[in-house]
């Protein structure tokens, strides 16, 4: 384990010895499934198996929690998320074309991840840019007035600058 993650699992057993001094360990778990969640991006296994152990809780009550809660993530998020607004407004100016648009160009569904790890794609009920319909967020950035065709192109850009980020840092 490096010393990063030692730290992390430090981190996540002092959140859960601070709560459990509190109340009873089973009320804190969402709150202990969040902490983690907040370290690691996501919830690994062996992660959710400490949180099990250090809070006496049995590995698959933990696991029901976790897989419940549409916001906890248990595989590693891509570099960018892509929310595509579901809601009123964009759904009648074409969002399903644009969400069907990223699920052919990215190879992946809502709740998926792109094989080289870069974006990650999930619904929104509303991003509150109705005027601008149909919007895609791609991680804080609103993308507006989208067609299937500047979607693609959106993409693009952001590969092509993740391309330059990552020749840069090698240099």
């Amino acid at each position: 384990m490096t010393e990063q993650e030692t730290k992390k699992i430090d981190s996540l057993r002092e959140f859960i010895h601070r709560k459990n001094e509190d109340t009873h360990s089973d009320s804190w778990l969402i709150a202990v499934l969040h902490k983690a969640q907040e370290l690691y991006g996501y919830l690994p296994r062996d992660v959710m198996d400490v949180i099990s152990g250090e809070m006496n809780i049995p590995t698959a009550h933990t696991w029901g929690v976790a897989t419940f809660y549409h916001y906890f993530h248990l595989h590693p998020p891509g570099r960018h998320t892509i929310s595509v607004c579901l809601g009123t407004a964009c759904y009648v100016k074409g969002a399903e074309q644009i969400l069907d648009t990223l699920r052919e160009h990215l190879g992946i569904d809502i709740g998926g991840v792109t094989q080289d790890g870069m974006f990650s794609l999930q619904g929104a009920r509303c991003l509150g840019a109705c005027g601008l319909a149909p919007v895609v967020m791609i991680d804080d950035k609103i993308h507006g007035d989208l067609t299937p065709e500047r979607m693609v192109r959106i993409i693009e850009e952001y590969r092509s600058r993740d391309k330059s980020r990552r020749r840069r840092a090698r240099a």
